[in-house]
């Protein structure tokens, strides 16, 4: 009895640390965006990219030893790995190229949709049965979307469409993750941030500005930074339950809202932020729901039964009961 009343507060304790971490993890990858619209308005996306990835290279190269570098060179299934590091790519360059243009909240909010898209894409790609529940919050989720793009879509024209392609490659790189996660976190980060570095070797000649000894700082912490906000969104996860953490990811878009306002004079509008709230709503909603039907299924299978997508079950034979 003691030693149940002892674990209470520990799990209690642990699950507030979780919190900290993530909720500091978001900020340092908050942080990091606002650096880079920062300096995108004076390096190119090419050049930001190189820079950028030298730094977080830096850092990769104990784990990289420890690991041992042939073995994260040729992984398994290396054509997917080699897919999901360019659609990593694409997605970092285009999240810049769109923030040359608009403000940081909007496309932060284009981002926060990825998960919502992976619902989808998961349907269609991974044939994973998504039930109407979810298919209800996907639709709202696409819904805010709409909204928060409409004003940005009216005023830049084609640069909003950027954001959201790279909101996009942003969902493909979440799915292949899940696919690949078994590669382990180290072989998925260096082909990252090895496509990343190649693609900055490419692009960053055109329009090379050579940067002060202040501002070179700053590109390195744009590697740094983002490196920190995965190890605290990791140590998160170990700490707490995913249920418990995960949503406080979407706190993403008050520090974007705030960074825009202080740093930039940028003031979103009713829509940007009705969008944004619709979206944050299907998106916790989807995890939720998944982490919900998760533990139905454990649960059904270790009764002899399969549970569905959202809560229909049936037997091996496949009828519903």
């Amino acid at each position: 009895m003691s030693s149940t009343s002892s674990t209470v507060p520990q799990v209690r304790s642990s699950a507030v640390v979780g919190v900290v971490f993530m909720l500091f993890g978001v900020f340092l990858f908050a942080s990091n965006d606002a650096l880079g619209k920062w300096l995108v308005g004076t390096y190119s996306v090419g050049q930001i990219l190189l820079l950028r990835s030298i730094a977080a290279l830096a850092l990769l190269v104990p784990f990289i030893r420890r690991e041992g570098f042939r073995r994260i060179a040729t992984p398994r299934r290396r054509g997917l790995h080699l897919a999901r590091a360019a659609g990593s790519t694409l997605e970092v360059a285009l999240f810049y190229w769109a923030l040359s243009y608009l403000p940081l909240a909007s496309v932060m909010t284009f981002y926060l949709a990825g998960p919502i898209y992976v619902t989808a894409l998961s349907a269609i790609i991974l044939r994973e049965k998504v039930g109407w529940v979810r298919w209800t919050a996907v639709l709202v989720g696409f819904v805010g979307v709409l909204i928060a793009l409409g004003p940005d879509l009216a005023r830049s024209g084609w640069p909003a469409l950027i954001a959201v392609a790279g909101s996009l490659a942003y969902a493909f790189l979440l799915i292949s993750t899940r696919v690949l996660a078994q590669a382990g976190e180290t072989t998925l980060i260096t082909w990252q941030v090895g496509a990343a570095l190649v693609l900055g070797l490419v692009l960053a000649p055109v329009g090379w500005v050579t940067p002060s000894g202040f501002d070179l700082v700053f590109l390195g912490l744009l590697g740094i930074v983002s490196m920190g906000g995965h190890v605290c969104v990791n140590r998160s996860l170990l700490l707490a339950p995913a249920s418990v953490v995960v949503p406080y990811q979407y706190t993403l878009i008050l520090w974007a809202v705030l960074f825009g306002v202080v740093f930039f004079d940028e003031r979103p509008g009713p829509t940007l932020l009705a969008g944004a709230a619709l979206i944050t709503l299907s998106g916790v909603f989807i995890f939720l729901r998944e982490q919900r039907l998760s533990r139905g299924q454990a649960t059904a299978t270790s009764a002899g039964m399969v549970a569905a997508p959202d809560g229909v079950q049936i037997d091996p034979t496949g009828d519903e009961r």
